[in-house]
């Protein structure tokens, strides 16, 4: 693909709004990770598995989701300039040291003998329903899509053997295989965010995609 494809993205419609709207998906997604992590429930695949490494590492979840988003990306940036976009760096480096950052935070909060079950519950009951929206806002704003989510897309589009839906799905679980054997949590919240991202992001575009238009 043309370099043009990449200048697009920046000359959307109501840029200043998109612009808006995926600086605070971004940030909110970040907040989400850190309290998916603190609540024990599991996170999503793609976190899930740069946290074990960071736990192994003793590098930063930032840190990690950087490097592993840019491993990611090389393909990405070699077959398909068409997915990448402002959205798609911003995801890189933002989520990341946002989630660090709230770790830490949430880490000074919590009270030395840990957080009780009914308060988890309520932080990951409260952190799904934010990180659903936020993730299908950014989306919504279309400004290029995560290298993670691009993998998978690169994959269908260049065999016709296996359906997207089935491509995503082995990919996740890859992913989350290999979290899980580097320690991370595994749980309800690896669960939600597989099954209900795509319900999210439809409920979500249906009501608000005229306002980027």
């Amino acid at each position: 693909m043309k370099l043009e494809t990449i200048a697009r993205t920046f000359t959307r419609p109501r840029m200043g709004r998109r612009l808006a709207v995926l600086t605070v998906s971004l940030l909110v997604i970040g907040v989400c990770v850190a309290v998916f992590k603190t609540a024990g429930f599991g996170t999503d695949p793609c976190s899930t598995f740069t946290l074990g490494v960071s736990a192994h590492t003793g590098i930063s979840f930032g840190t990690c989701q950087l490097v592993f988003n840019l491993l990611m990306f090389l393909p990405v940036l070699r077959f398909d300039l068409s997915r990448i976009g402002i959205g798609t760096l911003a995801n890189m480096i933002g989520v990341g040291y946002a989630a660090d950052f709230c770790m830490w935070v949430i880490g000074r909060l919590t009270p030395p003998g840990g957080l009780s079950m009914e308060v988890r519950i309520l932080l990951f009951a409260a952190s799904m329903a934010a990180f659903l929206i936020a993730a299908a806002f950014y989306i919504v704003v279309d400004l290029g899509v995560a290298p993670y989510d691009a993998i998978p897309q690169l994959i269908a589009a260049h065999t016709e053997k296996l359906s997207a839906r089935s491509i995503r799905m082995l990919w996740d679980i890859s992913i989350l295989s290999m979290g899980f054997l580097l320690g991370s949590a595994v749980g309800l919240t690896t669960l939600l965010t597989g099954f209900c991202l795509g319900p999210a992001i439809s409920f979500v575009s249906g009501r608000v995609k005229n306002w980027f238009e």
